[in-house]
């Protein structure tokens, strides 16, 4: 059995056991047998279909997102500190749906989808002002020089965030703890509203994955293979602003799965993007689910946002892997 045949089985059953365990575990426990038993205890039902399974699905999508999100933008830009959320593309997407929220926007044609489009519009012109600033300062656009405009931008976003949360009045709650991230209290009409985006920008990175190959060693290099550089890299930029917004749209702001769980992916199974894209994908879906349940029940019968658990394991490992690079001086 070959590295990827093990690879695929070990992130298949790490997601299987990750389900099970986010729709079992919680203040009731709910048996394996709820499933298909229709003699089941109707509350036990109620919670394990109403509540309980659209909440972990909600969750596997959202980690799902970010992650292959986060793995296209690093086989992109060539450095494992890029991610939705160091790119400043997150905060992007946060200030579309936040704007949204803010200003009670509605477009008709649109509907339910008036959020997650705004929130995939600010994700997309975040990511183009970011590498549009950093060719401005650096032609050569280093790696670092990326990163540090990410930030830069990030931070004032962050900002303008801020000070929307201050001028608002009733929906101050609802935005602070969107903003805090978190999957709670979502229903199915949640699975609807983000599973087309994330087919969508899923398969815009997939069918991309041997040109994201060929821009491992250089975009001179790629383009004399024949990849068309400047409209693949505008794709996967577009795809994977599609990818966060739409995951931001749906949960708020959840920091670091798009840059721990493609980096460490990228460790165990190595770099081939035609199997790290979808390892990422399962391996992210596996991690939020892991994170969530954590999230509520660490501290039961209160919940804490499941963005605040991401930032204790993404923290840590973001400097480590920063600690790193710039041991190797490819910072």
């Amino acid at each position: 059995m070959n590295k990827s045949s093990v690879a695929y089985i070990v992130s298949i059953a790490t997601l299987v056991v990750a389900i099970w365990l986010g729709v079992s575990i919680g203040t009731v426990d709910i048996p394996l047998s709820t499933f298909w038993n229709r003699g089941a205890d109707e509350i036990a039902t109620n919670i394990l279909w109403k509540i309980r399974m659209p909440r972990v699905l909600l969750a596997g999508l959202v980690g799902a997102s970010l992650a292959i999100a986060g793995a296209a933008f690093q086989g992109l830009l060539k450095n494992p500190l890029a991610d939705p959320y160091t790119l400043g593309v997150s905060s992007g997407a946060s200030v579309g749906a936040v704007m949204t929220l803010f200003f009670g926007l509605s477009i008709p044609v649109l509907g339910a989808y008036t959020l997650p489009v705004f929130s995939m519009i600010g994700a997309a012109l975040t990511m183009f002002l970011v590498l549009g600033f950093a060719r401005l300062v650096d032609r050569a656009m280093k790696m670092e020089t990326i990163i540090l405009t990410g930030i830069i931008f990030g931070s004032f976003l962050g900002s303008v965030l801020s000070l929307m949360i201050a001028l608002t009045g009733e929906e101050l709650r609802q935005i602070i703890g969107w903003l805090l991230g978190s999957v709670s209290m979502r229903g199915w009409n949640y699975i609807m509203m983000i599973l087309p985006f994330v087919l969508i920008g899923s398969a815009i990175l997939w069918f991309n994955r041997r040109e994201l190959n060929a821009m491992l060693f250089g975009e001179e290099r790629a383009h004399h293979l024949g990849v068309n550089v400047k409209r693949r890299k505008f794709m996967i930029l577009i795809g994977g602003s599609i990818l966060t917004g739409s995951a931001v749209a749906v949960s708020g702001t959840i920091g670091f799965v798009g840059l721990v769980v493609p980096h460490m992916t990228r460790l165990m199974w190595g770099t081939d993007h035609r199997h790290l894209l979808t390892l990422s994908f399962m391996n992210g879906a596996s991690l939020l689910i892991i994170c969530d349940l954590v999230a509520r029940t660490i501290i039961s019968p209160t919940e804490l946002p499941v963005g605040v658990i991401t930032a204790f394991i993404g923290a840590p490992v973001f400097a480590f892997i920063f600690y790193r690079q710039r041991r190797r001086g490819t910072m």
